[in-house]
């Protein structure tokens, strides 16, 4: 590869991203669905604050010059991982292969740092900076020294230097977010930069009933949140559900194994 294929100038990038972010934001009668059009990998972005680590799903890394190598990545201001960033001024990137599901990003996707340590059961080792890196379902990773960052408009986009990258498994597919999207259903979590809101219908028409040996046929259900469906064949064993319960059966307080949100931001699929 060119060594100058990826290079750009930070100013003609934040020009770039001043105007899609602001373009973003103003949009109204287009047709929002143009943005998935766009390509993208999902990452897990990480940092460190002392002793404190966390995480979360990432769509918007990229490289933006081969020498030296420089990463940019787009974190919401609110999120804690940013503020580990702001502090340690660190951060990795780890490549997620194509082999995950939704009970695996869950925890990275919808859920908050600050209510759950989302690397007390995680595989993962700690860099020459002392960001941690995630190796669970890992192709690939990268260490970086933010070497400047910018806030556009929802976002703050950090640029790394990469000072440290390894291979973990060069026969495996990276995950894109089309494959996310299409073929593990996923949604875009709130603080995404992709997130356009709550999509008005969540529907799978070909396997909306699940078929119970030798009793009724039961509805599916999906959560509006992640995207995680509820099929009354398997029930939600670790939370004490077994397969066959219908999903009006199930206890009040149960949530979603994946985000999770109660029953009621559960719609069934039509």
């Amino acid at each position: 590869m060119h060594k100058y294929l990826f290079e750009t100038k930070v100013g003609d990038l934040h020009e770039f991203l001043v105007y899609l972010f602001t373009f973003t934001a103003n949009l109204k009668v287009m047709n929002k669905d143009a943005f998935f059009k766009l390509s993208y990998g999902l990452y897990i972005l990480s940092s460190h604050d002392g002793g404190h680590f966390n995480g979360h799903i990432s769509n918007t890394v990229f490289q933006v010059t081969a020498d030296h190598p420089r990463l940019a990545v787009a974190a919401h201001r609110d999120n804690l991982t940013t503020e580990f960033i702001l502090r340690s001024k660190v951060f990795s990137v780890s490549v997620l292969e194509q082999d995950v599901d939704l009970e695996f990003l869950g925890p990275w996707g919808f859920k908050s740092g600050r209510e759950i340590n989302k690397f007390e059961k995680a595989k993962y080792k700690i860099g020459k900076s002392g960001a941690p890196i995630v190796l669970d379902k890992t192709i690939a990773w990268y260490e970086c020294e933010i070497e400047q960052y910018f806030e556009v408009g929802t976002h703050i986009i950090f640029i790394g230097k990469v000072i440290d990258f390894d291979i973990v498994h060069a026969d495996k597919k990276p995950l894109t977010y089309a494959y996310y999207r299409d073929v593990i259903k996923g949604i875009s979590p709130e603080h995404s930069p992709t997130y356009l809101g709550k999509p008005e219908e969540l529907k799978n028409a070909a396997d909306s009933v699940a078929f119970v040996p030798g009793g009724k046929n039961m509805q599916k259900y999906r959560c509006t949140i992640c995207g995680f469906v509820y099929d009354p064949l398997e029930g939600d064993p670790p939370a004490g559900i077994p397969p066959g319960t219908a999903f009006e059966d199930i206890p009040d307080n149960w949530t979603c194994p994946v985000c999770g949100v109660t029953k009621a931001d559960f719609v069934p699929l039509d």
